[in-house]
């Protein structure tokens, strides 16, 4: 048996899809959460959480990012994700074990869920390939590491200026005001800045403030 919880801001949307995957033989939804604490929760209790990419500021990645550091053996699938290499591999670098775009199926979420849970994601060969390419800038990274110490704390002069003003208390929505730029284009810049500082959060990534001057 498959033991699921769903994690979506609007709970009727869990709902809708626990009463679709419970209609399986070999699945059992044993919870469904709204919030990052009720999903970590919930999270040693299952073996998939299916966490949605609808969740607010980057609650689906902060969730990833807690279960792999807390060495838990949930899997994390994630859930409503563009057919885009870049914001896959956010996720996937983050201990993602899988994920279901927008326009899939329901069948293709149950086979994705199944396929995780075997301990097989299923990944287009395009995700695959750019896995492969961002292992091998990984191992040449670390290669110079002696060279470069703190190297990880590398931005761009978009990226620290989109941190000084996470730094400031903005929102998403307040600095792509701001800059004059798409929301998706800062959450996109935000995702990066996560990854680069290896922190799982918005204001931990604030404390590098003053490291980076």
């Amino acid at each position: 048996m498959i033991r699921v919880v769903l994690v979506n801001s609007i709970r009727i949307l869990a709902n809708v899809i626990a009463a679709v995957l419970e209609n399986e033989p070999d699945i059992d939804v044993v919870g469904c959460a709204t919030t990052i604490d009720e999903a970590l929760a919930l999270a040693p209790q299952c073996d998939i959480l299916i966490a949605s990419t609808r969740l607010p500021d980057n609650g689906a990645l902060r969730i990833t990012q807690a279960v792999a550091k807390a060495n838990l053996p949930t899997k994390v699938l994630i859930l409503g994700l563009a057919e885009s290499k870049e914001e896959v591999l956010h996720y996937v670098e983050a201990g993602a074990a899988g994920y279901v775009l927008q326009d899939d199926s329901v069948d293709a979420l149950l086979a994705k869920l199944r396929s995780t849970y075997a301990g097989v994601p299923m990944i287009s060969p395009e995700i695959v390939g750019v896995l492969l390419s961002r292992v091998a800038e990984l191992a040449h990274d670390s290669g110079q590491a002696e060279l470069k110490p703190g190297a990880s704390l590398e931005l761009t002069a978009r990226e620290r200026e989109i941190l000084t003003l996470i730094g400031q208390g903005l929102t998403n929505q307040q600095i792509a005001a701001r800059l004059t730029i798409e929301v998706g284009t800062v959450k996109n810049h935000v995702h990066r800045i996560l990854n680069k500082l290896n922190v799982a959060d918005r204001q931990t990534a604030a404390t590098y403030l003053d490291l980076l001057q």
